[in-house]
């Protein structure tokens, strides 16, 4: 098989989940695609708008699931521009936010195939948003971190201590199964009246979201059925969310009556 004579990679941003938070240049380039590789993230809804002849492809890529290894897609990608013509590398939220977007599109470019970026929106960010939770708020905090939950070697990361020391709104993603020992970073550094907020498949019809303070997260995660995918908000602009007066009130009402 001769390779294609125009082999070229977009990558492109999906969003948080909700399909309707893609951008229009996004929507351009799956409309166009010939080939998509698609993660389970990345709004399904979305491979509706390729053309009739797309070649789809679910390449996984979920935290805390069976996947294909990174390697593999990167194979993929460039299999498939060499014998489709233009791929559409579909990753939710933004690729280059713990996405490993920009390894991929260094693997193809190294081969000779063309690459354009089109950014998504991220969840680290538009999922607080959308349950009303600012992270930055005059007054409050100066600065927000992002950070990833763990290493590939599986430890914490030793920058969610670095961000435990600040006043700044911590947003973390990929950590549910580590909350508890999030938590203690948290506790170590005074924090046990900071409030958190862990929000569930944020921007879809089937977002949850737990509210509470570092002290008491985990059993809300746990009455809630908090499950993944979901992000951490810790900081004091959670409590701007419009249930968080309900749930201080409650917490207010229990020490009482220790």
């Amino acid at each position: 098989m001769k390779p294609h004579h125009n082999p070229r990679v977009t990558l492109v941003g999906a969003g948080p989940g909700d399909p309707e938070l893609i951008s229009i240049k996004g929507m351009k380039a799956i409309q166009s695609a010939d080939a998509i590789l698609y993660d389970a993230l990345a709004g399904k809804e979305l491979l509706d708008f390729a053309p009739a002849h797309c070649t789809k492809l679910n390449v996984g890529k979920r935290g805390g699931c069976i996947s294909h290894q990174q390697s593999t897609i990167n194979g993929l990608i460039v299999h498939c521009a060499n014998k489709y013509g233009h791929v559409v590398r579909l990753k939710g939220g933004d690729p280059f936010v713990f996405g490993r977007g920009y390894e991929e599109i260094v693997y193809a470019e190294e081969r000779g195939i063309k690459t354009t970026v089109v950014p998504g929106i991220s969840s680290s960010i538009s999922v607080p948003a959308l349950e009303g939770i600012p992270l930055t708020v005059r007054g409050i905090n100066e600065s927000f971190w992002v950070t990833t939950a763990t290493l590939s070697s599986g430890e914490l990361s030793n920058d969610i201590k670095l961000a435990a020391s600040s006043s700044a709104t911590i947003v973390i993603l990929m950590g549910l199964q580590k909350i508890k020992e999030i938590m203690e970073i948290f506790k170590s550094n005074d924090k046990h009246h900071v409030p958190v907020a862990v929000i569930q498949n944020g921007s879809l019809s089937t977002q949850k979201i737990a509210l509470g303070h570092v002290d008491t997260i985990v059993q809300e995660v746990q009455q809630q059925q908090i499950a993944s995918p979901a992000i951490i908000v810790v900081g004091e602009v959670v409590k701007l969310h419009k249930d968080f007066e309900r749930e201080a009130f409650m917490q207010m009402v229990l020490q009482a009556a220790q």
